[in-house]
């Protein structure tokens, strides 16, 4: 019972997992990131769909049924898969549950053994709780992007991330709190609920720059791809484009400037150690901007491998998954789609040396199992089902 992207990126992990997944949707409008497009899937013509590429990104492995939570008679449903479920996962306004007899004390009499997990915005309590978010917003005031993009004297200002990261974080604490709900579930028997707030999520992930803060009493700031904490660790220019350089260790450092010929650097005292390369990085900075120009991208990036000295391109997202070590890993994979006949997904990236991931379906059309669901999972009857239809309750 979650939309958009923090509760679908979990259960489509859980899915891919195994989890038998059903979606919970609006009737006639479902989730909101169906719509948002372009671009679009596109059918067996060649025709665009209502079906978006966002919607496709957080929905594999997935049944969709559609139920309105405002109807009595839809609220039932509701309470009947939860009391065949394991797990119910949500996203809805702090509160809004509780008016439809749905929250977590109203369904755990049916079924003591429910987990049930909440994302949203400012978790179920304080004085926040009630107020929405959405990923950008969180990304602004929960600190990530007062420490993204560029120096404010280089230009810069705050910058997000170019993926919605809040959510897709908020997701994977949901994914890791389900598994270790289940696996207490197994001891006791019983379950419980669990409170993923995106706001705090942000907070817990942002590391070791909050212990920057802690520790030193400053505040971090925006250092475009530099490091705060190690150096060389940034974006480098060479002759013809870009490359970035992420020294961690002084063996590494050492390498690094045998390969640009600047040997001489690893024994001067301001570069020695970590500690002395942050406090005079711009010098050392400096000195390997010059050295790094006289050569090509391709050139440098060779002679960084062949000395172990960690680099890598600025690729595309069209070269990452189009090079040939997105066919070695098998990046992309295709999945069985009613209208386009198939359509592309991003692999799983967990192996597993005893078990696979699954990639059974593509994310469904709206309301596509809502019949199949309340007849095979409820074992409702065809004149049941009717009757819902009817009144409007799916």
């Amino acid at each position: 019972m979650s939309r958009v992207l923090a509760g679908p990126w979990a259960s489509q992990l859980l899915a891919d997992y195994g989890a038998d997944v059903i979606k919970v949707e609006r009737p006639q409008r479902g989730d909101e990131t169906r719509y948002w497009g372009p671009p679009w899937v596109r059918d067996t013509q060649g025709n665009a769909t209502e079906e978006s590429a966002y919607f496709q990104s957080a929905n594999r492995n997935k049944r969709s049924i559609t139920i309105d939570l405002s109807h009595t008679r839809g609220q039932q449903v509701v309470r009947d898969l939860c009391a065949n479920s394991d797990v119910l996962l949500e996203n809805f306004k702090v509160g809004d549950l509780q008016r439809y007899g749905l929250d977590f004390d109203s369904l755990r009499d049916a079924n003591p053994r429910l987990i049930y997990c909440s994302i949203s915005a400012y978790g179920q309590q304080g004085s926040r709780s009630k107020m929405p978010g959405y990923d950008a917003m969180i990304q602004a005031s929960a600190g990530l992007m007062s420490i993204t993009g560029p120096r404010d004297e280089e230009g810069g200002g705050p910058q997000k991330v170019g993926v919605a990261v809040s959510d897709i974080m908020a997701g994977m604490y949901a994914v890791t709190a389900i598994l270790a709900a289940l696996h207490e579930r197994s001891r006791t028997g019983v379950g419980q609920s669990i409170d993923i707030p995106l706001y705090d999520s942000q907070v817990a992930w942002l590391a070791n720059q909050n212990m920057n803060y802690l520790f030193s009493g400053d505040s971090p700031r925006r250092e475009g791809t530099a490091h705060p904490n190690l150096v060389p660790y940034q974006l480098f220019e060479a002759r013809d484009g870009h490359l970035m350089i992420a020294v961690g260790s002084d063996r590494q450092f050492r390498a690094c400037v045998e390969c640009l010929q600047l040997p001489g650097l690893a024994n001067d005292p301001r570069f020695q150690t970590n500690a002395a390369r942050v406090e005079h990085r711009k010098a050392l900075v400096e000195l390997m901007t010059e050295a790094l120009g006289e050569k090509s991208v391709e050139c440098w990036l060779d002679e960084f491998s062949r000395n172990n000295v960690p680099s890598g391109p600025i690729n595309s997202i069209e070269t990452v998954l189009t090079d040939e070590y997105a066919g070695e890993r098998e990046f992309v994979r295709q999945l069985p789609h009613k209208l386009a006949g198939k359509v592309p997904t991003i692999a799983n990236p967990v192996r597993f040396s005893n078990s696979e991931n699954t990639y059974r379906c593509a994310p469904p059309l709206l309301g596509e199992h809502t019949e199949s669901i309340l007849a095979d999972e409820l074992s409702y009857s065809g004149d049941k089902i009717e009757a819902l239809k009817k009144c409007g309750a799916i």
